[in-house]
C-alpha cells in the first residue's frame, strides 16, 4: 500500500501539472481554450448527475413543472378562510398594470378565477397568461424518509448489500485462486484452461440465462439471495486480470517459502493475496459495480417482494399508468452512492492494477 507522503507528493506534482501554463506570467490562448475544453468536459459529464440529485429533492409538482427548474422551487400555497385547501398563489398582472399575488380558486379554459388571500369574497377572473406561478425553493426531504416509512426500502438495501459484499467476497476468493495456479503451477493442459476460461468471453450471459435458471430451480434456488450470488462468483475477466498480475511476482520469493517449509495455503495467503492487492482493488471495484446494477439475473430469479433488490425495487415503482417520480428519483441517488464510495475509496489501485496485469 502507498505510503501517505508518496501520496501527497504524487497529488502535488498533479495538481502543477493540471494548473500550468504555457506562460508562466499570464494566460495563453491554448490555455485558455484547454481550460474551456476540460470544462465542458466536466459539465457534459457530471450536468445529468447534478440534474437527478437536485431532481430528487424535488415534490411531485415541482417535477412535473414546465419549463422544468434545476432547484427545487416549489410554487407556494396560500390557506384562504372559506376554502379547505391551500390553494396556489400567482402573481397576477391586472388591466391597469398593477401587480398582486392572488391564489387561483379554479380554472376553465384560458380562464382563472382568482381571489386575494386577504379578501375572499371578490372573485377575479384573469387569463391565465396574466398570472405567473410564485415558487419558493422547498427541499422536499420527505421523499427519502418515505422510502424507509411507506415501502420496505431497508429489505431492498439490505439485498441488494448481501449480494454485493458476499458475491465479490467470493468472486476475489475464487478468481484469486484459479489466477494462483494458473500462473504459478506448471501442470499438462495449464493453457489450454486459461484459454477456455478466456473464451467464455465471448459468450453472451443472455445465451446462458435459461440453463442457469434451470439449474438454479433444480438445486432449489429460487427466490433466494444465493440464487443470485453463486452463479456469477467465478468470471472470467477476474481470472485473467489476477493471472497476469500475479506473473509479475518472482518466483523466487515462493520457492523460499517453500524451503522454509510454508504450506501452499500460507503461501497464496500471506504472500500472494497481499503482492497482489492493487490487482484484487481493481476487481473488487468492478466486481461491487457488477453485482450492485445487476438487474437480469435477479429479475428471473427473484419473483418475491421481500427479496428484491433495490434495482427490482426501482422497476417496480414504475407503473403502467402511473409513477411516483420523486420516490424513483430519490431511490436512484441512494443506488449511485456506494458504488460512488467504493470507486472514491479504491480509485488509485486501478492504474496500478491494470498497468502491473499487462507487464508480462
Amino acid at each position: 500500500m502507498p505510503k501517505k507522503s508518496d501520496r501527497g507528493l504524487a497529488e502535488t506534482v498533479m495538481f502543477k501539472f493540471l494548473l500550468r501554463t504555457k506562460s508562466q506570467h499570464r494566460l495563453h490562448w491554448t490555455d485558455v481554450l484547454s481550460y474551456l475544453y476540460l470544462c465542458i468536459g466536466l459539465l457534459t459529464m457530471f450536468a445529468p448527475v447534478l440534474w437527478l440529485v437536485m431532481s430528487s429533492f424535488k415534490t411531485e409538482a415541482a417535477i412535473s413543472q414546465f419549463p422544468p427548474s434545476f432547484f427545487p422551487y416549489t410554487q407556494k400555497t396560500v390557506t384562504v378562510t372559506g376554502h379547505e385547501k391551500p390553494l396556489p398563489l400567482y402573481l397576477v398582472t391586472l388591466e391597469d398594470g398593477t401587480s398582486r399575488q392572488l391564489a387561483q380558486v379554479s380554472r376553465i379554459g384560458i380562464r382563472a378565477n382568482m381571489v386575494d388571500p386577504a379578501d375572499s369574497t371578490v372573485q377575479i377572473q384573469v387569463d391565465i397568461k396574466q398570472r405567473q406561478p410564485v415558487n419558493e425553493l422547498k427541499w422536499a426531504w420527505n421523499n427519502y424518509t418515505d422510502l424507509f416509512q411507506k415501502f420496505t426500502f431497508g429489505t431492498y438495501l439490505w439485498n441488494s448489500v448481501f449480494i454485493t459484499l458476499v458475491a465479490t467476497a467470493l468472486t476475489l476468493l475464487i478468481n484469486s485462486m484459479a489466477a494462483f495456479a494458473l500462473s504459478k503451477y506448471q501442470f499438462k493442459g495449464q493453457k489450454s484452461v486459461f484459454l477456455l476460461i478466456i473464451a467464455t468471453l465471448m459468450i453472451p450471459p443472455t445465451i446462458i440465462l435459461v440453463p442457469v435458471f434451470l439449474v438454479i430451480n433444480q438445486v432449489g434456488l429460487l427466490n433466494s439471495l444465493w440464487g443470485v450470488i453463486l452463479p456469477a462468483v467465478a468470471t472470467p475477466t477476474g481470472v485473467f486480470l489476477l493471472r497476469q498480475y500475479m506473473l509479475t511476482i518472482p518466483d523466487e520469493l515462493i520457492e523460499a517459502a517453500r524451503m522454509d517449509h510454508a504450506s501452499e495455503w500460507r503461501i497464496y495467503w500471506k504472500i500472494i493475496l497481499p503482492l497482489s492487492a492493487p490487482a484484487l482493488a481493481v476487481l473488487a471495484i468492478f466486481s461491487v459495480m457488477w453485482r450492485w446494477n445487476d438487474f437480469l439475473l435477479p429479475l428471473i430469479v427473484l419473483s418475491k417482494n421481500e427479496s428484491f433488490t433495490l434495482q427490482l425495487a426501482l422497476n417496480s415503482f414504475q407503473g403502467e399508468l402511473n409513477t411516483q417520480w420523486h420516490y424513483l428519483l430519490a431511490m436512484t441517488v441512494i443506488t449511485l452512492l456506494p458504488v460512488t464510495l467504493v470507486f472514491a475509496f479504491l480509485q488509485r489501485y486501478i492504474t496500478t492494477g491494470i498497468a502491473g496485469a499487462g507487464v508480462k
